[in-house]
């Protein structure tokens, strides 16, 4: 298999499918296109139609999307271990990643993801309150599945791969969390596929000034 991701300290969506791809095993290799580039839109444009990363290319089928690239793994590769294993579990582990597909737009915007940077930021009160969701959201998970594991349902599964992102977010512009939150992330920021994902940004040269929010935290 293939996958086609961004920059690695920008694209968020990407590490989401990486993570799935990663965690569970998975052999595949990396096709990396720098965005906001002269090529990207002809080189993407090779693997999907939609123009946006990533891409999962698994023989003669290309399935783009980060949740639908996990749909895919769990049902073709995985026999359902991407989810949890009860079915109420399941279907709010889906419930919670279409709400993070779907949702937080405002944190989206004023957050960019910036593996690279530690950043003082000041947000909209409407962030401020989807921020707020997530971490309620965050907090009752850990607390209901703590004597399973680390993760929102204790083990690994693709909701974390949904939510990882957003914890790196968190850490790199400091945002004030409970403490079953701040815990999340500290357990994402050690994890070993992230730890790999955060030194391959560091090296990446390209600055996108779009991207680049906040003031810098010597």
């Amino acid at each position: 298999m293939e996958l086609v991701i961004g920059n690695k300290n920008y694209s968020s969506w990407s590490l989401r499918g990486w993570l799935m791809l990663k965690w569970f095993d998975l052999p595949f290799t990396e096709v990396k296109l720098l965005l906001d580039t002269d090529n990207f839109k002809k080189d993407i444009a090779r693997y999907s139609s939609a123009g946006k990363v990533p891409v999962l290319v698994d023989g003669d089928l290309n399935v783009w999307d980060s949740l639908a690239i996990g749909e895919y793994l769990n049902d073709a590769y995985l026999q359902g271990r991407g989810w949890p294993s009860d079915v109420a579990d399941r279907a709010l582990a889906r419930a919670i990643s279409c709400e993070m597909h779907s949702g937080f737009f405002n944190l989206r915007r004023e957050m960019p993801m910036n593996c690279r940077a530690v950043r003082e930021l000041t947000v909209s009160d409407a962030c401020s309150t989807e921020i707020a969701r997530i971490d309620s959201l965050w907090a009752s998970l850990r607390q209901r599945f703590a004597s399973k594991g680390d993760w929102l349902f204790g083990e690994r599964s693709i909701a974390d791969a949904m939510y990882a992102p957003v914890a790196l977010r968190f850490h790199t512009y400091q945002t004030t969390l409970s403490e079953a939150s701040k815990a999340y992330v500290h357990t994402v920021l050690n994890d070993a596929s992230i730890a790999q994902w955060m030194q391959d940004a560091q090296a990446e040269l390209q600055v996108l000034d779009a991207e680049e929010k906040g003031t810098p935290v010597d």
